[in-house]
């Protein structure tokens, strides 16, 4: 039963529901749930540093529960879409209420989307990396799959990354060039590819045109569907989603960068250079991402494996909580700059 404890990720849409039924001021019990709620129960819940033998290890390692958790999200994400969409076209509601939904299934698509789709895409099986990619197009971000994948994580707390928060800059300065430069670099990436292979632009493995097809189909189909409100309404909730990841991305290497090798390379990635989080609820709602260290030692390790490493550097609070610190820079900065080993600092 301990292994069910990952259903509690569900939480998040299930809040979303109850936010669009209820209307008025419940549309706003998402985001409340997710930044208020969960952030006031981490601090007063213990952490939890603990990692597993390796008799647990095999077993969890096969253990198919884990998987199907992750599956679960995809009928879940879309079929919340198609509640959220059905029922703001038929019903007529408050601008404040608008903007509490947009925030509600925003924050679904980040976390049981987005978030989702990123442990799916770093699997060996196909069809895997396909249900992932799947939980990325609604955040209309499915270039995250080549970018991070084939960007990020080579390289990951250096200059060259879009997705390494460089030290002092703010998380809103971050937004903006870290969007950008993914979509440019996942472009980049494409393009080194099809010339590896020796194929044209038009080529059908070109991931990227049909990514904006895919992406494009489905904008239509909402328009064809319900109504342009309802467009306009699946265009905020993406960009609340993918900006979520982007908070998220921010939090995870704010100002830690590796060092630079008389070759020319960087060394290699070390558990030192992701900010981690033993703060037990993110841990859960996020199926693990905040042992991020262990992630990019073994990109491939499942979310159930991942290890706490004592040379990794711990923030103070848990995820969801540093990304509302990260909101006010001025507190973030006090907060986070003097954790950061002083070397890197200068890099």
């Amino acid at each position: 039963m301990k292994d069910l404890k990952y259903l509690a990720a569900l939480s998040i849409p299930v809040s979303a529901v109850l936010s669009i039924y209820f209307g008025g001021i419940w549309s706003y019990l998402t985001p409340v749930y997710a930044f208020v709620i969960i952030p006031v129960l981490e601090i007063i819940l213990p952490l939890d540093a603990e990692n597993y033998d390796a008799t647990t290890r095999e077993k969890r390692k096969i253990n198919k529960v884990f998987d199907w958790m992750l599956y679960a999200n995809l009928p879940i994400v879309y079929g919340l879409l198609f509640f959220y969409f059905w029922s703001f076209s038929q019903n007529a509601y408050a601008s404040y209420e608008i903007i509490g939904f947009i925030l509600s299934l925003g924050i679904v698509l980040g976390t049981n989307g987005i978030n989702v789709g990123h442990e799916l895409g770093h699997r060996q099986q196909s069809k895997e990396r396909f249900l992932g990619k799947l939980l990325l197009l609604p955040s209309l971000y499915m270039h995250f799959y080549i970018e991070h994948n084939f960007g990020h994580h080579v390289h990951a707390a250096t200059k060259e990354d879009p997705a390494t928060a460089l030290y002092n800059q703010s998380v809103y300065s971050f937004w903006i060039t870290s969007v950008g430069r993914q979509i440019s670099k996942a472009w980049k990436l494409q393009l080194k590819l099809l010339a590896q292979e020796k194929r044209s632009f038009f080529s059908f493995k070109n991931d990227m045109f049909w990514y904006l097809v895919l992406q494009l189909g489905y904008l239509m189909l909402i328009l064809f569907m319900f109504n342009t409100p309802t467009l306009v309404f699946a265009l905020g909730a993406a960009v609340v989603g993918f900006l979520l990841l982007e908070t998220v991305n921010y939090i995870e290497h704010y100002g830690l960068l590796r060092l630079k090798l008389p070759s020319g390379r960087y060394e290699r990635v070390k558990e030192i250079h992701s900010w981690n989080s033993n703060h037990i609820l993110g841990r859960i709602i996020l199926y693990e991402l905040t042992r991020h260290s262990d992630h990019h030692y073994t990109s491939s390790k499942k979310y159930q494996l991942l290890d706490c490493y004592e040379d990794s550097p711990q923030m103070p609070f848990g995820y969801p909580t540093s990304m509302v610190l990260a909101l006010m820079p001025p507190l973030w900065f006090r907060i986070m700059n003097k954790r950061i080993p002083a070397p890197m600092k200068i890099r």
